[in-house]
């Protein structure tokens, strides 16, 4: 593959936050610490000089402990967080899966939150009209769709973001952790969509503590510890790898 297939690209990326070094309990109590000099803060450097390259319609597992940056690294990608230092590159719709919640409002139904979500991630209103009821077939939510999602199972949110995330061939597809919170036939369908995608030519990035959904769906892995990269290759000897170094 040659540059122009480049999709995302990472170059030293660092991601600093500044932690207080002891608990602040309100907001009244962080002014006067703030005003008086009192408040002092450690470094926490939850990525350190990443880099890497990825080529469109790759499929790239990433995999580490909890607390190493894998969230904070997709989150960058996505362009939610800002680098301390270095540069991000990713190219393209990018329809991210980070967090269950995200783009819905739990007190809204989950038809209402169809159009809610697909607004945030650019869809008309419209284009949302015409895929309804191919969202609701496959969130399998039929029966609920008047219900609020804060009454919701993890797993039925699980179902109802991925249906509006893919119902659009994205250019980058990323997911953590989201297929570990459903049951057997959703993952299954869950997997069989993402294959859809990758043969259609979007590029994929994984988060997940089962490695053998990384073998399975991922053809190359990043291996990430405490914000650093500590492998990167294909999937299987990544993966390895990775769970030989917990058995010693």
């Amino acid at each position: 593959m040659n540059e122009s297939n480049v999709i995302i690209e990472l170059n030293d990326v660092t991601i600093r936050y500044n932690i207080a070094s002891e608990k602040i309990y309100d907001l009244k109590e962080y002014a006067i610490k703030m005003l008086t000099g009192k408040l002092h803060f450690k470094e926490f450097f939850a990525l350190n000089d990443v880099s890497f390259q990825i080529h469109q319609g790759e499929s790239w597992g990433i995999i580490g402990k909890n607390g190493a940056g894998k969230s904070t690294l997709l989150k960058t990608i996505c362009g939610i967080i800002d680098p301390y230092r270095g540069s991000v590159k990713a190219e393209g719709y990018i329809a991210p899966m980070i967090e269950l919640s995200a783009g819905m409002d739990s007190n809204l139904t989950a038809a209402e939150n169809i159009f809610l979500n697909g607004a945030i991630l650019g869809n008309s209103r419209k284009f949302m009209k015409t895929h309804f009821d191919e969202i609701v077939d496959f969130a399998e939510i039929h029966k609920f769709l008047e219900t609020p999602i804060k009454n919701y199972s993890s797993g039925m949110r699980a179902r109802l973001g991925f249906a509006v995330a893919t119902i659009v061939k994205p250019d980058i597809l990323i997911v953590d952790e989201v297929l570990a919170v459903g049951d057997f036939e959703f993952r299954k369908k869950c997997e069989n969509r993402i294959q859809e995608l990758l043969e259609g030519g979007t590029t994929l990035l994984l988060v997940s503590h089962a490695v053998n959904d990384i073998k399975k769906l991922c053809d190359n892995a990043i291996w990430i510890e405490d914000g650093k990269v500590r492998m990167i290759g294909d999937s299987k000897t990544v993966c390895d790898s990775y769970m030989e170094s917990g058995k010693s």
